[in-house]
Order: C-alpha cells, then sequence, then structure tokens
C-alpha cells in the first residue's frame, strides 16, 4: 500500500508520517510546503507550495493509494488578515478539494480527510455528540472544516474513491501546540490556578491513539464513506486533567476552588468568554462507532497517557 500524509512535518503528521514508516508493508510519502528546514528523508517529502485551489499534486499523489489529508489552516492567536474566513476557506476549502480532485484523476482509491469536533460545536449540555449530531460550527477553522466536508463528500459520491472523515478534539501529547502547549506551560510554572471546583467533562485524544486509529482507516473495509468522532473513550474535568499533568511533571497542583460562574463573569469582564468556554465548560463525545464498527480500541488510556505528558515535557522543558 501506498500512502501520501499531507501536512506530513506537523504536529500529527510527522507522528503519522514515522508510524508508517515503521510498516514493512506501506510505502509512505509526504507533502509539505517546502524542504527547506526538512531533514533529508530520501525523497519521500514533495514540496507543494501553498496550499490552493490552484496547488499541483500530481507528483505527490503518483501511484499512490491512500491520501491522509491533514495540511490545514488551523487556529491563529494574532490573525493578521483581513478576511480570515477567506484565508482559511483557501487552504481548508479549496485546497481540499483540489487535492481530492487530482486523486480521484490519479486513481486513488481511498481519501482521508482529518476535520475537527468543532464541526459539531463547543459545547454539550445533556449529551454527547456522536456522528448523528447536528454540525453547528462555532468558528472560521470548524466553519471550513464542515464545507469541506460537504464538499469532500459531493466530490466523491459517484466516484470510484471512498471518504473516511474523523473529527477528533482537543490531540494532546507533550509537545503539543496550540492551547495544550500552553496548559502545559502553566502547570510546570506552579503558579496557582483557580480551576479546582470544575465538574466540567472533556473528551480528548492522546496523539498516539489519533495516529493508530488514522492508520486503522487506511486499510479497514469497514471506515469506506464513514464518518467518526474519536476520542480516547474517557472524559476528564478540567481540574483532573491539570492534576494529572502535574502528576506527570513531579508537581503539586495548586488548584483554588473559585465557581465556574464566577470565573465566566471574569473572563467576560477581560474579553476573554472564549478561553473560559474551552477551559470550563463540557465538551463531550460518543466515539462507540469506532469500536463497534471497526473493532478499533484505544493503545492508550487518557489518564496514564495525560501523566505520560506531563513527564515527558518535564524532561524537555
Amino acid at each position: 500500500m501506498r500512502v501520501l500524509v499531507t501536512g506530513a512535518n506537523g504536529f500529527v503528521g510527522s507522528a503519522v508520517f514515522a508510524r508508517l514508516q515503521a510498516d514493512a508493508s506501506t510505502v509512505v510519502t509526504g507533502a509539505v510546503r517546502s524542504l527547506a528546514g526538512n531533514p533529508s528523508t530520501d525523497g519521500l517529502l514533495h514540496a507543494v507550495g501553498d496550499i490552493g485551489a490552484e496547488t499541483n499534486w500530481a507528483a505527490a499523489l503518483e501511484s499512490v493509494d491512500v491520501v491522509i489529508h491533514l495540511a490545514a489552516r488551523a487556529h491563529v492567536l494574532n490573525d493578521s488578515f483581513t478576511d480570515s474566513l477567506a484565508a482559511f476557506r483557501r487552504i481548508n476549502v479549496d485546497g481540499a478539494v483540489a487535492l481530492a480532485q487530482s486523486a480521484i484523476r490519479q486513481g486513488v482509491k481511498r481519501f482521508i480527510f482529518i476535520s475537527s469536533i468543532g464541526v459539531n460545536g463547543n459545547v454539550t449540555d445533556t449529551q454527547p455528540f456522536s456522528e448523528t449530531s447536528s454540525p453547528a460550527p462555532h468558528a472560521d477553522y470548524a466553519r471550513t472544516k464542515y464545507e469541506a466536508e460537504e464538499a469532500l463528500k459531493h466530490l466523491c459520491t459517484g466516484s470510484a474513491m471512498e471518504l473516511v472523515i474523523i473529527r477528533p478534539p482537543l490531540v494532546y501529547a507533550a509537545h503539543a501546540p496550540g492551547n495544550f502547549k500552553r496548559l502545559l506551560k502553566l502547570v510546570s510554572s506552579g503558579i496557582p490556578m483557580p480551576f479546582g471546583s470544575l465538574r466540567n467533562q472533556r473528551s480528548l485524544v492522546a496523539l498516539d491513539n489519533l495516529v493508530d486509529f488514522i492508520i486503522t482507516c487506511t486499510r479497514h473495509p469497514a471506515a469506506a464513506n464513514e464518518l467518526f468522532l474519536i476520542s480516547d473513550g474517557e472524559d476528564v474535568s478540567t481540574a483532573d486533567m491539570l492534576r494529572l499533568l502535574a502528576q506527570g511533571m513531579g508537581k503539586k497542583s495548586l488548584l483554588l476552588p473559585v465557581p465556574s460562574p464566577l470565573l465566566a463573569v471574569l473572563a467576560t469582564a477581560v474579553g476573554k468568554r472564549n478561553i473560559h468556554t474551552q477551559l470550563c465548560c463540557s465538551l463531550q463525545l460518543d466515539s462507540s462507532k469506532s469500536r463497534a464498527l471497526l473493532g478499533w480500541t484505544p493503545r492508550v488510556d487518557v489518564r496514564s497517557a495525560l501523566a505520560e505528558a506531563g513527564r515527558r515535557y518535564a524532561q524537555t522543558a
């Protein structure tokens, strides 16, 4: 089997690429924006430039059986674009469609699109999200991921190429970027945090588990033309997450029992209501379909994986 991984030098992409390289039954190549700064990989990386409607994927797709599309414009803290939605759409929608169109022309058998649980929303109240939940994207990133999903489904209908869509929640590891990296730094600092009273529940997925599931979807016949919400299978509160990270770092967690409603008032007052939502509200998903349909089970459990992320972060910080 020949597999192309886009975004092969990214957080998830590099882990998928490395795992497939270790598989003797798979020939893996990667697509990156530029070869500058990438280590030598014996010609296994293809530089495709900026991703959009005009990207030329022909060389990268030669003889490929499966595409794992991870390259995307993700969350941007200090966005300099005047039209942020258009910038997201150019890469996340137009780029994905151009890649899929080229993949169909070149006879690719399966296209695996890594989307986001944000397509469903950013908060759950009474029940977890599942594959049958109505989409309700809450931000430009999630909105364009949903638009890409719909465009890819339309494109693949009637073609010979199978489509698999995966919507993960927060993906974590010791070297994770973004919000999880900021949490690791916060815990490592030893600063008291006002989250001791939180009883929210959040679904997460360890990098090892997500990589294993993606690779399962490259081979399993039952994954064809399916949507999957994927997680570690056990949810944790933000307070428990911080305690487990601190445990792995060999530190004592200092969590002050500040009520969540008061945190919401304070966050709103300083214009950080979105951070309160991410840290204090619940976001749960039901990932039972992956187990029932594919027989997949997580390689690591959430509590062990969070503690391990803390331990490894402390070793490298």
